[in-house]
């Protein structure tokens, strides 16, 4: 049987539950439509708050073809293939189509610079959703061809008339004799996901027999939805927000937070050998310099969860995490590379300066390749200055050190060995 939540869906802006400063009577997106003429947007808003409701009632109001793309499973050849089919539509039905895409911010540039076109010419107007903020996650040229439009968390409230209707309205439940007495457990779960929670509450109603009454108590709801499940989808939207929430807590330096979602992860049945290699990359791009030990730790830790699995493996991660949220943090390796790359594909690619070059033949040591070249445990210190750079890439400075102890000391040893060369001040 299809789900309780893809049941009750509304079938027009009046049933929408929630977002009345957009779908209100007189709201800005409600007169757009009301006016049969509206803009390529993008809705920005917490899961399970009816983003993509919301698109398919505006496609159905206003009778235009509609096509609809997962970010998480399309890539450019999805894209093109649909702005074909909506091309088509608009040429013989006289009208633009609708394209959809769920996780808009999970396309690449390149996935997006392909929509621009087809959202110039107004082959399509877009739609896009996402849980994150479009100003970072969706490309400028795309972003300022759209409106976008925040959605607001459902309040408690508006959860329990979704709890209400369901079991009023829907065909399956309301022939059951259900007594909704505590709504508290179900909300939690829901983590206030309107899909979850409809799709929590036909769980718990099922789970007793036909023809049995159903009290729904918050005991009750916490028997029947096994905290193992905690509605965690780990092969959808739920596995990437909360790894989100995890490396965010972590790099914020707040081990509490980055327990509770580690707890998620692992409650929910995430993979562990997925949340180690994270945690490397984080250790990485988030402590970097600031405390290069972190890397090592995170990478023991992959090594150890791989070993040992669980339940032993979460006190691994567990210390791992906890480590890294109270390390000092620096993304200087990462932002010096990221420079360094953005060099490279500027054009700045130039030969590499004789004394650098390596010479195993004659003949290339008598085109004085290695010629000139000053080897550095030669001299005090172990360091000599020498040109390492290409010419015309002399004095530039790839490299930042961030303000953190480890980060200081190396500033200040670049600052006195290379004081002629590169801007350390």
């Amino acid at each position: 049987m299809t789900p309780l939540a893809e049941r009750m869906r509304p079938r027009d802006l009046s049933q929408f539950v929630g977002q009345g400063h957009l779908v209100g009577e007189g709201a800005v997106l409600r007169r757009a439509v009301e006016a049969g003429k509206i803009p390529s947007f993008i809705l920005w808003g917490p899961p399970g708050v009816g983003k993509t409701t919301l698109a398919q009632l505006v496609a159905q109001q206003l009778k235009k073809p509609f096509y609809q793309l997962s970010a998480i499973h399309s890539g450019v050849k999805d894209i093109r293939e649909a702005i074909e089919s909506a091309e088509k539509a608009t040429l013989f039905q006289a009208r633009g189509a609708i394209l959809f895409i769920d996780e808009i911010h999970r396309f690449s540039k390149n996935q997006q610079d392909a929509l621009l076109g087809a959202v110039e010419k107004g082959i399509v107007t877009l739609i896009g959703a996402t849980t994150e903020n479009p100003s970072f996650e969706v490309i400028p040229a795309l972003l300022s061809r759209c409106q976008v439009y925040v959605l607001h968390s459902l309040t408690r409230e508006q959860l329990e008339l979704l709890l209400r209707r369901a079991l009023q309205e829907d065909e399956a439940l309301k022939k059951r004799d259900v007594e909704l007495a505590e709504t508290e457990a179900l909300l939690l779960y829901s983590g206030g996901d309107a899909r979850r929670l409809l799709n929590a509450l036909e769980l718990v109603v099922n789970s007793v027999p036909e023809g049995q009454p159903v009290r729904i108590t918050n005991d009750f709801v916490r028997e029947k939805i096994q905290q193992n499940i905690a509605l965690y989808d780990k092969g959808g939207e739920q596995h990437y927000d909360v790894i989100s929430a995890f490396i965010k807590s972590v790099r914020g330096s707040d081990p509490n937070a980055a327990l509770y979602w580690l707890a998620r992860m692992l409650e929910g049945g995430e993979d562990i050998e997925f949340i180690a290699r994270r945690l490397i990359i984080l250790a990485a791009e988030d402590i970097g310099l600031a405390n290069p030990n972190a890397l090592l730790l995170a990478t023991a830790t992959l090594d150890a969860v791989r070993a040992i699995g669980m339940p032993e493996a979460r006190i691994v991660l567990s210390e791992c995490a906890i480590y890294l949220a109270t390390s000092p943090k620096s993304n200087s390796a990462y932002l010096a590379i990221d420079k360094a790359i953005e060099a490279v594909r500027a054009g700045q690619v130039f030969p590499v300066p004789l004394h650098l070059r390596n010479a195993p033949t004659r003949l290339m040591r008598e085109l004085q390749y290695g010629a000139g070249y000053q080897y550095s445990h030669d001299f005090p210190g172990h360091f000599i200055q020498q040109d390492y750079l290409p010419a015309e890439l002399k004095g530039t400075c790839f490299y930042e050190p961030a303000d953190n102890a480890a980060e200081t000391r190396a500033r200040e040893k670049l600052r006195q060995e290379w004081k002629h060369w590169y801007p350390y001040t």
